[in-house]
């Protein structure tokens, strides 16, 4: 029986330290009212664009809707499949915009 209780108290007390890191770790990426300035997320494409979508999809749930940041898609060299997903990814969600990865610098400085 006490070995019982101790492996429930284990349990508990990993679960609990799991939440605690989830929490910490949201906190740390959402980081709420204290960011200084504007948040930029920078997604290279090239190609057919072939991880583009889950990648734009991670930083989205990653935004999760708590503090503005502004996804650019990179277009280093898209052919017609991948510019065709990357409009695709920028009409079904806001937040998105894309921009050729030379002018990448020009573009951040002036948002």
């Amino acid at each position: 029986m006490k070995t019982l209780l101790e492996i429930i108290l284990a349990l508990l007390a990993a679960a609990g330290l799991l939440w605690l890191c989830w929490l910490l770790f949201g906190r740390l990426c959402s980081g709420g009212e204290h960011w200084g300035g504007p948040v930029y997320a920078v997604v290279p494409a090239e190609g057919d664009g072939e991880r583009l979508e889950g990648e734009v999809k991670r930083l989205l749930w990653l935004k999760g809707g708590q503090y503005p940041m502004t996804i650019i898609i990179a277009d280093g060299g898209l052919n017609p499949v991948g510019q065709a997903a990357a409009t695709a990814l920028l009409a079904q969600n806001q937040g998105l915009v894309i921009c050729p990865m030379d002018r990448l610098g020009e573009y951040i400085g002036h948002l």
